[in-house]
């Protein structure tokens, strides 16, 4: 098993207790991984600018947990291409080197540390073999740092989409992290290993004056739009799926990952969906009938989890997926009410829901695993949040009450009226039961005459069946 040391830069606009709870959960996506967590180092900083992110001190401090040298080798120091130099005749390559590299030097130290060291600084217990830091990187950084720690340096995007990757099962989600993936690595390629000579025109499949880098980029890009291709193709069958469902009742589950949404989901449905203490072990929609199955049919779909700082291409690549949530009818904000940071991450649901314009559907408030709360836990929760519900999905009391509480809502825009429908109009009463709630029904010479509940639409619709059944006859 992998050793990692986690990083966590507090800005001035962080609290102690945000930056820790960022490290929890990071702590939580390096474990999903399967890496084993041996140390973390913090260190307050004006920004999170900085060759290295970190000072200088920190940085040694960093190295001690992995061997390296703590030092930025020379690597850092950007030479100018032969062709670049040609503009500036006046000045030897030498020169022009130099002055990178006290550029390099500026940058290294550009953010200022507002403090060198935490109060209960870690002594390395055994040297890892990765380090993770709790915030995005840019390519510079990544390379200063693994130059300075002698060991490889992930970003906390970077693990969320390896996590992603492993975790995709069908096509579309596949399709979705390999964009993201590559959409990531894009600015982080290097030139390692490639000569940087220029390479002309003939059946390489370079341009003249083209690079390896360039090429290999350029070969990235034209990834992407084939997979984006292929990622379209498929939502449009998703499209079709969905616009064939439009005539029917959908709930849909959006939540915080981990936040208890697919047992929600098993215990609603009856459905064996897979159920994990994971950060993200659900990343394919699943759709099943609500069970035992209303009259009329109500559809529950359990939709990939948010999680703070979640990279911008992840919800842009999944939003075919997010999209389930769009079209539902009632979304179930699914929170961990043991959780004391489910605040936060409700804010984070309701903003990435806001990127796929999706404030404006119902929702409803379901405060999970209450059965991990104290009475008074309980009591301020329902003070502070009187429409919420709060739920245990181990109590079928509660799962009931949660099914007859989705069926009222629905039933609030119903109307009961009574339908004669005549013996010879074949197929309509098996509509009227799949789409209505039948409250009673009695027989007669002239048909099947049904008290039904159900929405003006759909008592339209078969008001409408039956007359053009009567007009055939």
């Amino acid at each position: 098993m992998k050793k990692a040391v986690l990083v966590g830069i507090q800005l001035p606009s962080m609290s102690d207790h945000d930056l820790q709870s960022s490290l929890q959960e990071l702590s939580r996506l390096v474990n999903t991984l399967g890496y084993e967590v041996v140390g973390q180092l913090t260190q307050k900083r004006s920004s999170e600018r900085g060759g290295t992110v970190v000072g200088e001190g920190k940085l040694k401090e960093l190295a001690k947990w992995t061997g390296g040298n703590g030092t930025v080798a020379s690597m850092a120091v950007r030479k100018l291409s032969k062709a670049a130099l040609k503009f500036d005749k006046n000045k030897p390559e030498e020169e022009v080197e130099e002055e990178t590299a006290e550029e390099v030097s500026v940058e290294l130290e550009e953010a200022e540390i507002l403090e060198e060291s935490t109060a209960q600084t870690q002594q390395p217990v055994q040297e890892a073999d990765v380090v993770i830091f709790d915030m995005d990187l840019t390519p510079s950084q990544l390379r200063n740092l693994e130059s300075a720690l002698g060991k490889s340096v992930i970003d906390r995007t970077g693990v969320i989409i390896e996590i992603f990757s492993r975790h995709a099962r069908t096509k579309a989600a596949r399709l979705q992290v390999e964009i993201a993936r590559l959409a990531y690595l894009t600015p982080r390629i290097r030139e390692a290993g490639v000569g940087d000579g220029r390479g002309g025109g003939g059946t390489s499949g370079r341009g003249g004056g083209e690079s390896a880098l360039e090429l290999d980029k350029r070969n990235i890009r034209d990834r992407i739009k084939e997979l984006k291709n292929e990622l379209a193709a498929i939502g449009q069958e998703h499209l079709t799926r969905r616009s064939r469902r439009q005539q029917e009742i959908s709930v849909a589950l959006v939540g915080y990952t981990n936040a208890g949404k697919s047992s929600l989901m098993r215990a609603m449905t009856g459905s064996e969906v897979l159920i994990a203490d994971k950060l993200f072990a659900t990343l394919d929609t699943t759709i099943r009938p609500m069970f035992p199955e209303s009259r009329p049919k109500i559809l529950i779909s359990d939709t990939v989890g948010f999680i703070k700082k979640l990279p911008h291409d992840l919800v842009a690549s999944f939003k075919s997926t997010l999209d389930e949530a769009l079209s539902a009818s009632l979304l179930l904000f699914v929170v961990d009410s043991a959780d004391p940071s489910f605040r936060s991450q409700l804010e984070v649901t309701k903003k990435v829901l806001g990127e796929v314009g999706a404030t404006d559907v119902p929702h409803l408030l379901v405060l999970n695993k209450q059965d991990k709360l104290k009475d008074y836990e309980k009591e301020e929760l329902q003070k502070e949040f009187p429409d919420a519900f709060l739920l245990s999905t181990r109590s079928k009391e509660d799962l009931t009450a949660l099914r007859e509480k989705i069926l009222s809502y629905f039933e609030e825009d119903m109307v009961d009226e009574e339908i004669l429908v005549p013996y010879f109009a074949k197929g309509i009463i098996g509509e009227i039961r799949s789409r209505m709630r039948v409250l009673s029904e009695k027989y007669d010479e002239n048909g099947a005459k049904l008290l039904v509940r159900a929405t003006p639409e759909n008592l339209k619709k078969i008001k409408g069946q039956i007359t053009t059944a009567i007009r055939r006859q």
